[in-house]
């Protein structure tokens, strides 16, 4: 797997005062199955000065499928991980500007589609099969992920 080489980006959080040597998590994407973590830890150089301890954790899965919808496509045997894409907040935020609020978007790059190495559970997935049925072939959608494809 490949990790963005060149310039570092940083990852942004705010802490609570009364966090004590807690864990926060920075980044929790579900479709490439990473997780960026940081917490404070008491200086190797300095014990009276902490420092930022960031932890990115890869699950690479095993037999993934370049088109994961597909069964029979070929093994993905690349995986990219770009921090700006890892770290991007797409969801819009309210924020007040002169008394009045609108609606802003934390990332630029929203409308490019996400590559995932893996099912996001809280997505529908589907696949086309061809089905033999009574001497005719037809083309039958399968969902891959029921749970979250079907309301309870």
């Amino acid at each position: 797997f490949l990790l963005d080489p060149g310039t570092a980006y940083p990852v942004l959080a705010g802490y609570p005062q009364d966090s004590e040597n807690k864990e926060h998590v920075l980044v929790n994407n579900k479709c490439q199955c990473v997780t960026v973590t940081s917490k404070f830890v008491p200086s190797k150089e300095n014990p009276d000065e902490e420092i930022l301890e960031r932890n990115i954790r890869i699950l690479v899965p095993l037999k993934a499928r370049e088109n994961i919808s597909d069964p029979m496509s070929p093994l993905r045997t690349t995986f990219v991980y770009r921090m700006t894409e890892l770290c991007k907040k797409c969801n819009p935020v309210e924020i007040e500007l002169g008394g009045e609020i609108y609606q802003a978007q934390q990332s630029t790059s929203c409308n490019e589609p996400e590559t995932c190495y893996t099912y996001n559970r809280d997505k529908c997935y589907t696949t086309t099969f061809p089905f033999l049925y009574h001497g005719e072939t037809r083309d039958v959608k399968a969902v891959l992920t029921p749970a979250s494809c079907y309301a309870d």
